[in-house]
């Protein structure tokens, strides 16, 4: 590929932020809206929960991003249907009564969510120089989260201070705004000359030479691993009270500052990734979000707890995050790309549908801080796991260290 066709991993930021937007005023005000009119916790979690299972689906429109419309072309059908499923999110009632309308197009803005970063994974895997994917990886992650905040953030505050429509229209501004930077891109295109049924035969062939490779199976195990989940980040506006704060408080730390610090640990991890490797990268955020849950747990249920405990968890969800991108662009190569990152990160998010279900759960039967240390036990021993297997394959010389 000439070297005039590359990108700046910055630029896969500005892609990200609008899906992200998306995202987090689901994952954040919707949540708080539904437990303060007359939703449980648990009822809470199961709707967040299945809005989450959007991202298991991506392997469905892989295929489809790789052998029909160029990648700008889908990337601005799904930046579009992220904003017109939020704004049709801002005029669904919030009652127990019309629950299943309301949890159909939740689940419908998280798919649309999902649609939109499908041609990004084809894009970071054909425009970013193999020696800057690591960055890319933590730019990617840092437009996901950073734009969970302004959605959480700045939807919760808008929403609670004025009205969810003007939250609706607000982000669904800067969405479009923030999507104009694909502009600057070079579009890749699928080619024309190869017949659908061919190309979905070498697709398939593809895919399963990239399974048989003995690294990629157990990275594929791993993302299906509770590691570093993050899951108690879709419950935090919702479990607020117990840690008696305030909503704008809630709306500020989830949101806004959780975005920033995410940010921040996001193109940390990108760099320890590029400098120390995937797995460094990968198990020491799941270790590092581990610890905190377990801190917080330990510590008394305040408003500073709250503050503290939650930023410094949405930094080693930026590290894991980012670490989690470069993994699965180490594993997938370059053909098919799109495809092969859908089917690997709609497995990695797998946990985050299960934990959040758990978490929810954890809650209601016992309480916050029994959540708490229960995903970081559990998370603590599937890394333990992981580093036994690695060192095993190390030995064997069965560790790449590149992937064609």
């Amino acid at each position: 590929m000439p070297q005039q066709h590359f990108t700046k991993p910055l630029y896969i930021f500005f892609l990200v932020l609008p899906s992200g937007i998306c995202t987090g005023f689901g994952t954040v005000t919707i949540p708080y809206l539904l437990t303060h009119n007359g939703f449980s916790v648990a009822q809470t979690a199961g709707i967040v929960a299945l809005g989450a299972s959007a991202s298991l689906w991506r392997f469905l429109w892989g295929p489809v991003a790789d052998l029909t419309l160029s990648l700008k072309k889908w990337f601005w059908i799904g930046v579009l249907a992220s904003a017109a499923s939020l704004l049709l999110l801002c005029v669904t009632p919030l009652s127990m009564k019309g629950a299943l309308l309301f949890t159909v197009i939740y689940f419908i803005s998280q798919l649309a969510a999902n649609l939109e970063l499908l041609p990004i994974s084809g894009i970071m895997a054909n425009r970013i120089e193999t020696k800057k994917k690591g960055r890319a990886g933590g730019w990617y992650q840092a437009g996901n989260l950073g734009g969970v905040g302004i959605g959480g953030g700045a939807g919760l505050w808008l929403a609670t201070h004025y009205n969810l429509m003007t939250a609706g229209v607000v982000l669904c501004v800067v969405m479009l705004l923030s999507a104009l930077v694909v502009i600057w891109i070079k579009d890749v295109k699928h080619e024309n000359n190869t017949r659908i049924k061919t190309s979905l035969l070498n697709m398939g062939k593809d895919i399963l030479a990239m399974i048989r490779i003995p690294i990629v199976l157990f990275v594929i195990i791993m993302l299906c691993m509770p590691i570093g989940t993050g899951a108690a980040t879709n419950l935090w506006s919702a479990i607020a009270d117990d840690w008696k704060t305030s909503v704008d408080t809630v709306a500020l730390i989830t949101g806004i500052l959780s975005g920033l610090v995410s940010v921040l640990g996001c193109l940390t991890g990108g760099l320890i990734a590029d400098r120390w490797g995937n797995w460094v990268a990968y198990l020491g955020a799941g270790l590092f979000c581990a610890i905190i849950t377990m801190a917080m747990a330990a510590f008394p249920m305040l408003p500073y707890v709250y503050i503290t405990g939650v930023l410094i968890y949405a930094f080693g969800l930026g590290l894991v995050n980012a670490a989690f991108t470069s993994v699965i662009l180490y594993a997938i190569g370059k053909r098919n790309a799109s495809t092969k990152y859908a089917l690997l990160s709609s497995l990695g998010n797998l946990p985050v549908v299960y934990m959040t279900t758990f978490d929810g759960w954890a809650h209601d039967k016992h309480s916050s801080k029994y959540m708490l240390v229960a995903e970081a036990l559990v998370g603590l021993v599937f890394i333990l796991i992981c580093i036994i297997v690695l060192n095993r394959m190390n030995s064997k010389k069965l560790v790449l260290k590149t992937i064609d």
